[in-house]
C-alpha cells in the first residue's frame, strides 16, 4: 500500500486526554491472535504530550499496512521518540489453557505492567480491559487512527516477528521465519507432514485436527 493511500493515524484523542489533564496516555494493540503457532505479543507505547510528535513518528501507521522493512525501521523510531514502550507476551500453552481472548488481554496487561511511568489513561484497539481501574477507551480500527495505537501495533508486531524467527530456528522444518506461524497453505502442509510442534496451539482447530489425524480412532477422547 502506497503511502498516498495508507489511513494516517493522528493525535486527536491524546491531545483531548492531554489538555484534560491526563499526561501518560498508553496506546495498546496485539499482534498474533489469529495465528496457528507461536505467542501472541501485546505492545503499550505512551508518546510524549507533545504536538510535535506526530510529525517526528511520520509514516506510523496500522502495522498491517506496512511492510516487513518499514515496520523495522519505524521500530527503532518509535523506541527514540516514545517516552515509554512495552510489549507482553503470552505463549502458546497459555493461549490454550486461557483462550484466545483472556490471552490477548493478559498479553496487554503484561505489557501495561511494565510500562514506567505508570499510564493514566488507555487507548486500546477493540479490547476492553475491564479487570484495570486505569481510564480506558476501546477504540474499533483504533490502529488505523490513533497514532499511539498505531505505534504500538508496530511494536507489538516487530517483537513477535523477531520471536517467531527465532523460533523457526528451534523447530525447524514448519516455516516459521516465512509466515510468522499463520495458516498459509505452506504451514498447513508442513503441519501435515511433520505434526504439531511444542509452539503450536493445539486448541485452534486446524492444529487440533491434524493432530487428531496423526493419532487416529485410538487417540480420540
Amino acid at each position: 500500500m502506497s503511502a498516498l493511500s495508507r489511513q494516517q493515524p493522528t493525535l486527536a484523542e491524546e491531545s483531548a486526554l492531554w489538555q484534560a489533564g491526563y499526561r501518560h496516555v498508553a496506546g495498546v494493540d496485539e499482534a498474533g491472535r489469529g495465528a496457528w503457532a507461536g505467542p501472541v505479543v501485546a505492545a503499550a507505547v505512551i508518546l510524549p504530550p507533545d504536538a510535535a510528535v506526530a510529525g517526528r513518528l511520520a509514516g506510523v501507521a496500522d502495522s498491517k499496512q506496512l511492510s516487513a522493512a518499514q515496520r523495522e525501521r519505524l521500530f527503532d523510531l518509535i523506541q527514540r521518540e516514545a517516552a515509554a514502550w512495552a510489549a507482553g507476551v503470552i505463549p502458546a500453552a497459555q493461549i490454550d489453557a486461557q483462550g484466545i481472548a483472556a490471552a490477548t488481554r493478559s498479553a496487554m496487561q503484561a505489557a501495561l505492567a511494565s510500562l514506567a511511568p505508570a499510564p493514566d489513561f488507555l487507548l486500546i484497539d477493540y479490547v476492553r480491559l475491564a479487570e484495570l481501574a486505569t481510564p480506558q477507551r476501546s477504540l474499533p480500527r483504533g490502529d488505523s487512527i490513533v497514532l499511539s495505537i498505531a505505534a504500538a501495533s508496530i511494536v507489538a508486531k516487530v517483537t513477535r516477528d523477531r520471536l517467531m524467527v527465532g523460533l523457526d530456528q528451534r523447530f525447524p522444518g514448519y516455516g516459521f521465519r516465512q509466515h510468522k506461524g499463520y495458516g498459509t497453505a505452506a504451514h498447513q502442509a508442513n503441519l501435515r507432514q511433520l505434526g504439531p510442534c511444542a509452539v503450536h496451539r493445539m486448541s485452534f482447530q486446524p492444529v487440533r485436527g491434524v493432530q487428531m489425524a496423526l493419532l487416529g480412532p485410538e487417540g480420540a477422547p
